[in-house]
């Protein structure tokens, strides 16, 4: 114990070491963005991820939680963010966001996100009905990644490809939950070999209210080097539940450019323009124009928000009006790209909330995340998380009237 070590703060913003001596085992004590690691040289240990919400504000949230049943891996907790204009429902099985209601131009309060009315739906759902997915969100092509060297086999849960983690994902997880300000924070350790990973990761999610805004903040740190893209999946409809398609929501999104994709929805390397295709969404149009010249069943596709090597920051990404109610939904996120999804592949055999049967294009989804298959793609921004580092990104969505 009298070998000297090295303690070392990382500056995130001026990435300068500041070190001091201490009388302990070699090792580097990191700190990064308020997460600590404890780097030995030959492995690495991990405290505990703080659940720490540094957003400011005057209105408090309640925020109450109640049990809502009981699956295989454990008893599931619900819990409630309720602000003065929003209330949402978020379930330990998953992260799940079960609801989100919040009022019309008239003050008529529906619920916005498609789901199920009983915990069984979620405990048996493939469509990842507000979801938290991940180890890696969207589609590995082939179902393996090559990292330091070593090729890694994934379970295959979409034609040739790995979808949303795999067979039993972070969506199948019960996860430990704690109460934060205006909100929760929820954990979940995924071990060594999970679904086919490398290394251990400890990831936690913090759901904050305030007002009308709900901030979705992901924070990850791995033992070894591994792929880490997580997102929420939740099928919105603005005009509520029972409600048959979405083709007068008017949809903008902020990216000058998107993904192509081959016949199994993997980015095919290209990064192209918007301009002049059905994928230019930088002005606001009715999803169902947009859908008439789309090749295809509908939007399944990432539009690049940022590119390789941008500074970490949120940015606005796209805004959602459905102007019968009047309902604005707007996001915003860290992440360099959102996955537009039209809900192309629901069928009417979904039975939801009240009892309604969910349709092709009944709802659609912002993805915030990191480019699809960017594993293997090394022009793509790296999702990559290395022992010592911090995987961080925040999600806003809100919501308004107009």
């Amino acid at each position: 114990m009298n070998t000297p070590c090295l303690f070392v703060t990382l500056c995130i913003n001026a990435n300068l070491p500041l070190t001091r001596e201490c009388p302990l085992a070699p090792c580097y004590f990191v700190h990064q963005r308020s997460v600590d690691f404890l780097v030995f040289a030959d492995h690495v240990t991990v405290s505990p991820i703080r659940c720490e919400d540094p957003a400011g504000g005057t209105e408090m949230t309640q925020v109450t939680t109640e049990p809502f049943g009981d699956v295989d891996e454990g008893s599931v907790e619900k819990w409630v963010l309720r602000s003065s204009l929003v209330t949402v429902e978020v379930l330990t099985l998953g992260c799940i966001i079960r609801s989100i209601r919040c009022s019309d131009r008239k003050g008529r309060v529906d619920d916005v996100v498609q789901g199920y009315d009983h915990l069984e739906g979620y405990a048996t759902d493939r469509r990842y009905f507000g979801a938290l997915v991940g180890r890696v969100a969207n589609r590995i092509a082939g179902g393996r990644f090559v990292v330091d060297g070593v090729e890694y086999r994934l379970a295959v849960n979409n034609g040739p490809n790995a979808l949303h983690g795999g067979l039993r994902g972070f969506n199948k997880a019960v996860w430990r939950a704690e109460r934060v300000e205006d909100g929760v924070c929820l954990r979940h350790t995924s071990p060594d070999g999970d679904q086919g990973y490398p290394g251990e990761v400890q990831v936690a999610v913090t759901y904050t209210l305030k007002g009308g805004s709900l901030r979705s903040r992901y924070q990850a740190r791995a033992t070894r080097t591994s792929p880490i893209n997580l997102t929420n999946h939740s099928y919105f409809n603005l005009a509520g539940q029972a409600v048959e398609n979405v083709y007068d929501h008017e949809v903008s999104i902020q990216a000058q450019s998107y993904l192509p994709v081959d016949g199994t929805s993997i980015p095919t390397g290209e990064v192209r323009a918007v301009e002049g295709s059905p994928f230019d969404l930088r002005k606001p149009d009715l999803i169902g124009s947009l859908l008439k010249p789309l090749p295809g069943p509908g939007f399944d596709h990432n539009f690049c928000l940022a590119s390789p090597g941008d500074p970490w920051a949120l940015r606005p990404a796209a805004r959602v009006c459905h102007a019968e109610s009047g309902r604005v939904l707007e996001v915003s996120t860290s992440q360099p790209g959102v996955q537009f999804y039209t809900a192309n592949f629901l069928d009417g055999s979904v039975v939801g909330k009240g009892g309604s049967r969910y349709a092709k294009h009944s709802s659609f989804c912002l993805e915030t995340q990191s480019w699809p298959d960017a594993i293997n793609k090394p022009s793509f921004p790296s999702c990559l998380l290395r022992p010592g580092e911090e995987y961080l990104h925040e999600t806003t969505f809100s919501f308004s009237t107009v």
